[in-house]
């Protein structure tokens, strides 16, 4: 992924891929409920995204529209992730989440399904 985004302007993405395309109105509604952002810094986000390239803005009612799926985004900040803290190793990453985190048996069992399904 060559575009980095920040976590504002990934609270702004989070919206758009949860609820689908919204007028910036909308998102600025729906960030003021959730985190207490002001219609303006809501707005100056949107555009650092479509500067971006993260986010279409089209016509009528400034309809904004993501550009980048989510997954991809959790792929490039995973890599990014064990690149920066865990020497590139995602044996590490895991490890470090095993060692620091209590699992339900449930969790613990969809974890087995995903290593066994990559052997």
């Amino acid at each position: 992924m060559a575009i980095k985004l920040f976590d504002s302007e990934l609270k702004v993405m989070d919206v758009l891929w949860k609820e689908g395309d919204k007028t910036a109105k909308q998102i600025s509604d729906i960030l003021k409920e959730e985190i207490g952002w002001n219609m303006n810094t809501t707005y100056t986000v949107i555009k650092k995204c479509i500067a971006k390239g993260a986010i279409e803005r089209t016509e009528p009612n400034f309809q904004c529209h993501a550009l980048i799926p989510k997954e991809v985004v959790q792929e490039a900040e995973t890599a990014e992730l064990i690149g920066k803290l865990f020497d590139g190793s995602p044996d590490l990453l895991f490890a470090s989440l095993l060692g620091h985190q209590k699992l339900s048996r449930d969790q613990i069992e969809r974890l087995r399904r995903m290593v066994d399904a990559l052997e």
